[in-house]
């Protein structure tokens, strides 16, 4: 006999190629359930998810935290994005899960949630900003409903200043990359420079996505849906690679996306951080990630005279966030002041 269970939560998530996935909670907001509905592993997850579930008392800043996991600003986050949220919240909830909501209005509350952003960066900056923004957001969508009387955590500052205005792949680097690194991984570096894209939604990009003349992206971060036209090097790789699948024996996988580890399978996000951090170390690049090439694709294009509209059509970013990445990443590249001597050489004006 199927037993009902009350309160489960099912999300159906179309993928990139077509099909879709269903996914289960023990209720709204709640943690994802293993196994097939009606299978012992599926009922056991259940249960121990609402053996532990928590009522929050009222008053206290865990009402909150746990108000927003079941609201649409926190469903709606693509699945890593949630999946981070969720490690620092639990982490605010361990500092502040008993916060009274009245002492928001004091004053001084400002002043304990900063010492405690500190406390973090001196372990890791970075990690603090993120942390601090994920319960400034929490207090902003609570204070906007009238849940909280006041958002103290807003505009903090940050501890943390990326110093990667400059960091973007030379020619040199990238000749020594294709010149030393496996072959396996030269695709990732081509379709990168081409596409402006994060490494995320390239290892997710499959072979449906590339029509011969366009590849649709769905940003996993945004949710922006870009088509970028295909440059003719990335043309050329990618119709190269696709007859390599065509060798592959009978009973060997045949990956659906487009970048796959040399035995064929899909990448991983950590396996494929490994093996390019080590492609780098054997080719001699050092200085620069794979999240660097997204500036660099930007820089190539501006470089090559194209607008911030034109560059923002391709990277999905929106007009003013194109402004911004623009001026970050550009504002230090010496070839852009070499093609702006010479457009400035090429007009006809006195000396």
């Amino acid at each position: 006999m199927r037993v009902r269970l009350k309160g489960i939560n099912r999300i159906t998530k179309r993928l990139a190629d077509g099909s879709s996935v269903t996914y289960y909670y023990a209720w709204k907001g709640g943690p994802r359930l293993e196994g097939t509905p009606g299978s012992p592993e599926f009922h056991a997850a259940y249960n121990a998810a609402v053996a532990t579930r928590r009522v929050a008392p009222e008053g206290q800043l865990q009402s909150v935290l746990d108000r927003f996991q079941r609201a649409s600003d926190f469903l709606d986050l693509a699945e890593k994005t949630r999946a981070d949220y969720k490690k620092h919240i639990k982490a605010i909830e361990a500092e502040f899960g008993d916060f009274p909501i009245s002492a928001l209005l004091d004053r001084g509350s400002r002043g304990v949630f900063l010492d405690w952003r500190d406390r973090i960066g001196v372990t890791s900056r970075r990690q603090a900003d993120y942390r601090f923004s994920v319960l400034a957001r929490i207090l902003s969508w609570s204070f906007d409903r009238g849940l909280v009387p006041l958002n103290p955590c807003e505009r903090p500052g940050r501890l943390y200043r990326s110093g990667r205005a400059d960091k973007t792949w030379t020619d040199a680097d990238a000749a020594a990359f294709y010149a030393k690194a496996p072959k396996h991984l030269h695709l990732a570096l081509t379709l990168a420079l081409w596409t402006g894209q994060r490494q995320g939604d390239l290892l997710r990009l499959t072979w449906s996505a590339y029509d011969g003349s366009h590849i649709r992206v769905v940003q996993g971060k945004t949710g922006v849906r870009v088509v970028v036209p295909v440059g003719e090097p990335l043309r050329e790789a990618l119709d190269a690679a696709k007859p390599a699948l065509a060798s592959i024996p009978e009973g060997k996988p045949r990956p659906m996306t487009i970048l796959a580890t040399e035995g064929g399978t899909a990448w991983t996000e950590s396996g494929f951080r490994a093996s390019w951090r080590k492609a780098c170390e054997k080719a001699g690049v050092s200085g620069v990630t794979f999240h660097d090439l997204r500036g660099t694709a930007v820089t190539r294009l501006a470089i090559a005279g194209c607008t911030v509209p034109e560059i923002a059509s391709l990277t999905g970013h929106s007009m003013k966030d194109a402004e911004t990445i623009v001026a970050h990443y550009m504002k230090r590249d010496q070839a852009l002041a070499e093609s702006a001597i010479r457009k400035l050489e090429g007009r006809k004006t006195p000396n």
